[in-house]
This record gives C-alpha cells, sequence and structure tokens, in this order.
C-alpha cells in the first residue's frame, strides 16, 4: 500500500513540475507590457528606423519565446514585426483572425484614439504553429502602436 501512495505522490509532483516548465514557454500579459514599454524606450533613444530594424530582428532583444513587438502606424500599416517579415509594409485594415474578425481595426483604432488597450483574437503561434487564442497588448506613442501579445 505504501508503494503504490509514494507512486501517485511521485506521479503527482512530476505532473506538477511538468506543468510549471509548460507555463514558464508562454509570455505573460505583465511580460507582454514590459516589453512594449521596453520597445517604446529604444525607439525614443534610437529613432524609428534602428527601432523599426531592431524590432523586425527576429533574434533580437524585442523576442521572447511565444511574444514579440510588432509597430504598426494608424493607417494601419505593419512598420516592424519580431516574427513575420512578409507583414512589415502591409496594410492590415482588413485583415481577419480565424473567426473572421477583423481585429487589426481594433489595434488601429487604439493606435489613432492614442488610448492603450488590449485586443482578443486567434492567430498562429510562431512557437507551436497552431492557431491560438491571442490578447495583444498595444500602446500608443508617437503615431504608433507597439503592440504585443500573449497566447492564451
Amino acid at each position: 500500500m505504501k508503494s503504490i501512495l509514494r507512486f501517485f505522490i511521485g506521479a503527482s509532483l512530476s505532473i506538477g513540475l511538468v506543468a510549471a516548465a509548460n507555463a514558464g514557454d508562454k509570455g505573460t500579459k505583465e511580460e507582454a507590457v514590459a516589453l512594449a514599454h521596453k520597445a517604446i524606450a529604444f525607439y525614443k533613444a534610437n529613432g524609428k528606423e534602428k527601432a523599426f530594424a531592431e524590432v523586425s530582428n527576429k533574434t533580437g532583444q524585442f523576442v521572447d519565446r511565444d511574444i514579440y513587438v510588432y509597430i504598426l502606424d494608424a493607417n494601419g500599416i505593419m512598420m516592424a514585426h519580431g516574427a513575420n517579415e512578409k507583414l512589415i509594409g502591409k496594410d492590415l485594415t482588413n485583415l481577419k483572425d480565424a473567426d473572421g474578425k477583423f481585429f487589426a481595426q481594433e489595434l488601429i483604432a487604439h493606435t489613432k484614439s492614442k488610448k492603450i488597450g488590449w485586443v482578443d483574437y486567434k492567430w498562429p503561434n510562431p512557437v507551436t504553429k497552431q492557431i491560438e487564442s491571442k490578447t495583444t497588448y498595444i500602446e500608443p506613442f508617437d503615431g504608433y502602436g507597439f503592440a504585443v501579445g500573449v497566447y492564451k
């Protein structure tokens, strides 16, 4: 009986450790906000050209596990993107998520209104390559929206 109890206790501890390790693989909302603030500080210190280049560097300081910064202008043009360079220069106005939601219009609205906020949608996770629910923090600064999303 004691060996069965030890087995279950050991198995429970192992499952808990695996779950805790996997939780560290995903960025948090707090980390998203901090990464956006870091990108804005970099922009202030180095200017937009250097900031756009560094944000778009997939191995740079603005990509961390499954979170990354992207920057769009008030017209919906992607200026920089830490995970998908193919989006740079594209008009996102009519971009839809996997469910057909025009989520980019919400991001653009935050940028135009200069209001910090969160936008929910579904998007491919660059780590898992699966469509996942995502919430993105967006902070307008100097006519641009600095955005960082976390997968739920």
